[in-house]
């Protein structure tokens, strides 16, 4: 049996959806009270992990760094106490390096590596929907400061066709690291271009102090500003990408983030486009 974490987030209902009609038997855990197995990745009673022969870990990257990594290890203890066989591991791809929120990802690959279990690590890319919030124009004008440098972003669907493209068969991909950036970068000008908006991107400084004066977590203005950053310095591009050894065809990105950008920005979505 399977069992996919973080039930309640984006890419894991992705996931979710798609396992039960390829007729994976599967069970779902998080928080949310709809999940099949109500799990709290920060009280380890709540981590039942019994019966699981594989077990999707989806990044519970939503906190600081010493959080996140406590949170992991004491899963992965869980599956060691459980017996699970396979553990994959949605983790970030080798082009994210240099973001803020890349360390706890790496930590992670090792103690998966290192737990004694089978093991696939999917090093997925910056998701092509976060790209377009991010980059949503504010009265048909594209403000932050990501620079012109190329982005390898990807759809959130493509890296849900990758995980069930391993949870079908996970030895068969036993020991693989898949490096899953999107294969047609694009820039945030590229963005501005398709969307027919202005980008006049203001200063890491100004946006600094835009995120100063939002109702943020702590961490969170730190991590946004290093994609910022990590941007306009040219390091989200990827040189290699496993996307298409475990997606047939995948998605546009550029048209994806167009569509998000559309979304948050109040913009008319353009028919035709997912």
């Amino acid at each position: 049996m399977i069992l996919i974490t973080g039930a309640s987030g984006q890419l894991a209902t992705l996931v979710a959806q798609a396992a039960r009609r390829a007729g994976l038997a599967l069970q779902t855990a998080s928080r949310a009270s709809d999940a099949d197995r109500p799990m709290d990745f920060d009280r380890v009673e709540t981590l039942d992990l019994s019966g699981v022969s594989t077990l999707l870990l989806v990044s519970a990257g939503y906190a600081e760094d010493d959080v996140v990594i406590q949170r992991h290890g004491a899963v992965l203890e869980a599956a060691r106490r459980h017996g699970v066989g396979h553990v994959v591991y949605t983790s970030l791809s080798a082009a994210s390096d240099h973001l803020g929120f890349a360390l706890a990802h790496r930590w992670t690959e090792r103690a998966v590596k290192e737990s004694g279990l089978g093991w696939t690590i999917l090093r997925n890319g910056l998701y092509a929907e976060l790209i377009g919030m991010l980059a949503a124009p504010r009265d048909r004008r594209i403000e932050v400061p990501f620079g012109t440098g190329m982005i390898s972003a990807v759809a959130r669907a493509d890296l849900a066709d990758a995980a069930i493209a391993v949870l079908r068969d996970p030895k068969a991909h036993a020991g693989m690291t898949y490096e899953l950036a999107g294969i047609a970068p694009f820039s945030v000008p590229d963005l501005a271009r398709r969307l027919a908006v202005d980008y006049a991107p203001v200063s890491l400084a100004a946006e600094r102090e835009r995120l100063s004066g939002l109702p943020l977590l702590a961490f969170q203005p730190p991590m946004l500003l290093s994609i910022s950053s990590a941007a306009m310095a040219g390091f989200l591009r990827a040189e290699t990408s496993d996307l298409e050894t475990l997606v047939r065809h995948p998605r546009d990105a550029l048209a994806v983030a167009c569509e998000a950008a559309r979304l948050a920005g109040g913009l008319p979505s353009e028919a035709g486009q997912p």
